[in-house]
């Protein structure tokens, strides 16, 4: 089931609102830096995110060296090698970046936990298998300013759906993230927005999200579930997604251009309370989705958040499909 727009012609084009230079908008992999910094979504705003480009590099290739790393004092960029796997839970502190130095950075159970801080970035990495002892994969929680890029993060559905945590959960009041040309795959419950019904006052008017170019593939649910907070989904592809965008507890998504392929149900609500604005999206053969012949259909209103506060880059759900297999997840080089 195809959805489009007349208004907007062609296979890209650009969103403008409340304009800001980006220094670069799309999801090509173009040559890379160590001192690259946000440069799409909500991380793009609030002074922006430039993790540790004013630090030295710190080369590290094990558990221990990336603890110390992550925790000194001052902006830093921490450039990892090979595969780091003790299993571990790392916390990461401000003006960081951790950065593959290539695709064959992995960390193996080892999860990231970006607390109560700001301005971090986690790029080229993958991380994979991190037990729900050790949180998720990456953990955001109280803070502001996180721009994740090109990562790769899964586990299995062999075990049971607790085994493992989230992938990626931004909870606790957090702002101005963006998760940008990232591979999400195999596992329950990808990415959560919000952690609890009870929370309103923490994050009532903050957890402001973008997902961009990111391939998402295998997952049970939460791809992502969103409380309170306004999300920004655009240009990515879901593949056997089960339970896909969840939209509750008030929360405002937008969706543009992403393509859903074997997805039961792409656009959703469980309790009535979220909304959506839908545009151009390519919901595949599913009767499941929230809106159908631009008609709101089972519990999801129409929202209100039709257009996002920064530039953006728009391209086909097509082209998506063809290009996303190939450039998310970590693809890049340094």
């Amino acid at each position: 089931m195809k959805f489009t727009n007349s208004c907007l012609a062609g296979l890209s084009y650009t969103i403008c609102a409340l304009a800001r230079p980006l220094e670069r908008a799309n999801n090509t992999t173009n040559a890379s830096s160590l001192r690259d910094v946000a440069s799409v979504g909500y991380a793009t705003m609030n002074g922006g995110t430039s993790g540790g480009k004013a630090g030295a590099v710190i080369n590290v290739a094990s558990t221990a060296a990336l603890e110390k790393a992550c925790a000194q004092a001052g902006p830093a960029i921490i450039v990892v090698s090979g595969k780091i796997s003790s299993p571990a839970k790392i916390r990461v502190s401000s003006n960081k970046s951790i950065i593959g130095k290539d695709s064959q950075a992995e960390l193996a159970g080892v999860g990231l936990l970006v607390l109560k801080q700001k301005n971090v970035i986690i790029r080229n990495l993958k991380i994979h298998h991190v037990q729900a002892k050790n949180g998720d994969a990456i953990t955001i929680q109280a803070s502001t300013n996180v721009w994740v890029d090109h990562v790769d993060l899964s586990s299995d559905k062999t075990h049971g759906k607790d085994y493992y945590d989230g992938l990626i959960d931004m909870t606790h009041g957090s702002d101005y993230v963006t998760i940008s040309n990232s591979r999400i795959h195999d596992h329950y419950k990808a990415s959560l927005v919000g952690h609890s019904e009870k929370n309103v006052e923490e994050d009532r008017g903050k957890l402001h999200v973008t997902y961009a170019y990111n391939y998402w593939e295998n997952i049970n649910s939460r791809a992502p579930s969103l409380r309170f907070g306004s999300a920004h989904i655009f240009d990515s592809v879901f593949v056997n997604v089960n339970d896909g965008i969840n939209v509750r507890k008030g929360a405002q998504v937008l969706v543009e251009n992403d393509a859903f392929v074997g997805s039961s149900k792409p656009l959703y609500t469980v309790d009535a309370t979220g909304s959506a604005v839908e545009r151009d999206n390519d919901f595949g053969a599913s009767d499941m989705t929230a809106f159908k012949a631009g008609k709101v259909k089972s519990d999801l209103k129409t929202g209100s958040f039709k257009s996002a506060p920064y530039k953006y880059t728009l391209q086909s759900t097509e082209e998506m499909k063809k290009t996303l297999p190939k450039t998310a997840g970590n693809t890049l080089s340094f």
